[in-house]
């Protein structure tokens, strides 16, 4: 297989006309530019110049294969450029998933910053109700980054981005209405808008309404945080929803628990050291930096919470 060096050789020769030339143009000595010619034509099995007295003239096959060397030279150069803008993470793919609350709460300004400082870069997205989904989606080569609350097990790199508050909605003219907080207690007496097993709210809420010894009474269950708010919100039942599933914001009553609960945000990675992940996780830490409090944004405390202590305790399990 020839190399680019000897296709490059035979292109300053045609352009330069004789070996001394092309040689002088690719600051390399003519013996060598001769080598890489002689080269060529081996492959080609074919000479591609004429030795004349005083110089060369290239043949009619010299000719024909400089039309395609041409274009050969041009993808290697365009290939060295792709590689240069996609290693400073300035162009390339970067394929997102998240849980579908993370979408307006923490990712929309990122996703349109990259597109306008980064328009070289495609990016794909994908959501989910779970993030144990999405840890099969990474396992299985098919996103690069995910973003949401920590799964049950994950082998991937991970990013604690920040915290996030979990709330209660209740409809308009509740009683909570009344609370600055929700005792958890009170929760006991309401129909409840609870999870589906696959989602890891349903496990969390369910230990921690154990540990204070309240009962609850689901209506229904729901895959969906944000389905939970909007339903809360319509008169359905109580819920309780991560702050980020209060956008859009339900026009009900929302209130912090008592005791307060939080849960880490997470960012997985397959890759960490690939520039465009680098990048995007870089931005979620700083979009996470500047989305602190109640009601839809982010804490950073750092004290375990019972939510926490429940994922640590799955994950355990499942190890």
């Amino acid at each position: 297989m020839t190399t680019l060096r000897a296709l490059e050789c035979l292109v300053a020769l045609v352009e330069h006309g004789s070996m001394s030339a092309a040689a002088a143009a690719l600051y390399i000595s003519q013996p060598a530019m001769s080598h890489q010619i002689a080269a060529l034509e081996r492959e080609l099995e074919a000479p591609v110049v004429e030795r004349l007295g005083r110089g060369v003239r290239v043949t009619a096959a010299g000719h024909a294969a400089v039309k395609s060397a041409r274009i050969a030279l041009r993808a290697a150069e365009n290939a060295l450029e792709i590689g240069k803008l996609v290693g400073s993470g300035n162009a390339g793919r970067l394929r997102i998933s998240c849980v579908e609350t993370m979408t307006p709460w923490l990712l929309a300004p990122i996703l349109r910053l990259w597109r306008s400082q980064r328009p070289d870069v495609v990016l794909d997205l994908s959501e989910f109700t779970s993030p144990d989904d999405m840890v099969e989606v990474l396992a299985a080569g098919n996103t690069d980054v995910t973003v949401g609350p920590r799964p049950a097990r994950t082998e991937a790199h991970v990013e604690v981005i920040g915290r996030q508050e979990l709330v209660v909605v209740a409809p308009l003219r509740h009683r909570f209405t009344e609370l600055p907080a929700v005792p958890v207690q009170a929760l006991a007496d309401e129909t409840f808008l609870h999870y589906h097993p696959s989602n890891a709210m349903a496990t969390c809420i369910d230990e921690f309404v154990a540990d204070h010894h309240v009962v609850l009474h689901p209506v229904l269950r729901t895959r969906s945080p944000r389905t939970a708010a909007q339903l809360a919100a319509a008169g359905v039942g109580v819920t309780i929803v991560p702050a980020s599933a209060l956008i859009p914001r339900p026009k009900g009553v929302i209130r912090p628990l008592q005791p307060m609960v939080s849960s880490d945000v997470i960012a997985m990675v397959a890759a960490p050291t690939d520039a465009l992940v680098q990048a995007f996780v870089a931005d979620l830490h700083r979009r996470g930096s500047a989305t602190r409090g109640f009601a839809g944004r982010m804490s950073h405390s750092r004290g375990p919470t019972s939510c926490d202590r429940r994922w640590a305790a799955v994950h355990s399990q499942a190890r």
